[in-house]
């Protein structure tokens, strides 16, 4: 049997190579130096001035959608700013990943953050599209993570220790994060911690903290039987895998508004489950699920041999490991909370006591497996906009492009005090 999933065998074989890569001199810097972090009123007054343009860069960027692995220009317009800005910039790291270092002018930490380029290719699309399309929101990451650096890079001066932007490939593809870990950036950089935003269906100006949360991770199996009626046996198997599923991905609006409102409850329906689909075709069913908390992915790999058990010649076959689930650090996440209830109001944070479960993995994991974090959804729902504009890979996603200024506020901010060494 499968032994419980831990992150040091999750990231076997992930050893940091990135020979020749040149990342510029940035270590670590000492911990708590004098004097106070950035003001949060000084980061107000730089996004006011910022934000406008930032809308237009994140309409450029939509506008020319890239599939995961074929970041170009995505990347060719993220290390012009960078470079605009002042920041120390790498291309190519792990593929069309770009590196930004910010030093400030004082001692302190060094703090990262992740942003994602790329776009939902068709089939990851809901209903399937035609083309690739910015429905998950990596436009709004990508320019969000541009603005951060822009106001940080122009209250350097009174910035503490170092901050790196790390602008991923490939995240749709579930293989970006490792590319990039695998050139040593986190080792090269010297980075203690990691902080990231994604879209997510709650109102602008409004943040979800995920403390002790997060998404859940991704399995697979595959059964193959055999003799003249394994098609039919085949069909049989797939629904009798189907229902080892606790909860079932959303069909209607009123379904995804009711999954979110659970994700809000503590120990509500979603705090443990299973969401699986198995799929027969001839003698063969394919079968992927997600679960939450991540260790029942053992019972549920025994619950799938023991059905396929019952069919005479069954053999199946499971990936070495799953995906890891994204699990963000309890209290990592609560000390975010507390900042941005302390800079942006009270009513700027609501609190996941669950992952979601028609979420695909996420790569960020593989992040939070090596050092501390958070990962926060960015709410992005315009006032009386349906549920579905704001509900990443559906057609209609629309984000509210205020947003935009509220994640550089909220992200800067709180980078700023990271790096300082502040106790939120």
């Amino acid at each position: 049997m499968e032994r419980a999933l831990s992150r040091r065998t999750l990231l076997a074989g992930a050893a940091a190579a990135g020979a020749g890569v040149v990342w510029g001199a940035t270590g670590r810097a000492v911990a708590g130096g004098r004097g106070l972090p950035v003001a949060q009123g000084a980061v107000d007054a730089e996004v006011a001035r910022l934000e406008r343009g930032l809308i237009e860069l994140r309409r450029d960027i939509h506008r020319h959608p890239e599939a995961p692995g074929q970041e170009q220009r995505t990347a060719g317009v993220v290390a012009r700013e960078l470079r605009a800005a002042g920041l120390t910039v790498t291309t190519g790291v792990g593929g069309n990943g770009v590196v930004g270092v910010l030093r400030g002018s004082r001692p302190g930490r060094t703090v990262a953050y992740r942003a994602d380029m790329d776009a939902v290719p068709p089939k990851d699309i809901v209903g399937g599209g035609q083309a690739v399309a910015h429905l998950c929101g990596h436009d709004v990451h990508t320019v969000v993570a541009l603005g951060v650096a822009r106001v940080l890079a122009r209250l350097r001066r009174q910035l503490h220790g170092t901050v790196v932007f790390l602008f991923q490939p490939a995240e749709e593809a579930l293989t970006g994060a490792r590319a990039v870990i695998d050139t040593g950036v986190l080792e090269r950089t010297g980075m203690e911690e990691i902080h990231a935003l994604h879209c997510g269906p709650f109102p602008v100006g409004q943040f979800a903290v995920t403390a002790g949360y997060g998404l859940p991770g991704q399995d697979k199996a595959e059964v193959t039987l055999q003799g003249p009626d394994a098609p039919d046996a085949a069909r049989r198997l797939a629904a009798d895998i189907g229902a080892l599923a606790t909860v079932a991905p959303p069909q209607t609006p009123a379904d995804i508004e009711r999954m979110i409102a659970d994700a809000q409850t503590p120990n509500g329906p979603l705090a443990r489950f299973v969401a699986i689909r198995a799929r027969a075709q001839e003698a063969t069913v394919s079968v992927s699920y997600r679960c939450w908390p991540q260790e029942r992915y053992t019972e549920v790999r025994e619950n799938i041999r023991r059905l396929a058990a019952s069919y005479t010649g069954a053999a199946v076959s499971f990936p070495a490991e799953p995906f890891p689930a994204m699990v963000c650090p309890e209290r990592d996440g609560r000390m975010l909370a507390h900042h941005l209830r302390r800079t942006l109001g009270g009513d700027a944070v609501t609190e996941l006591h669950a992952a979601f479960p028609p979420f695909s993995g996420e790569d960020f994991a593989l992040y939070l497996n090596r050092v501390p974090g958070t990962y926060t959804f960015l709410g992005v729902r315009a006032p009386n906009a349906p549920i579905t504009t704001s509900y990443p890979h559906y057609p209609e996603f629309a984000p509210d492009e205020r947003a935009i200024g509220h994640g550089v506020r909220a992200m800067a901010g709180w980078l700023a005090e990271r790096a300082h060494g502040a106790t939120a």
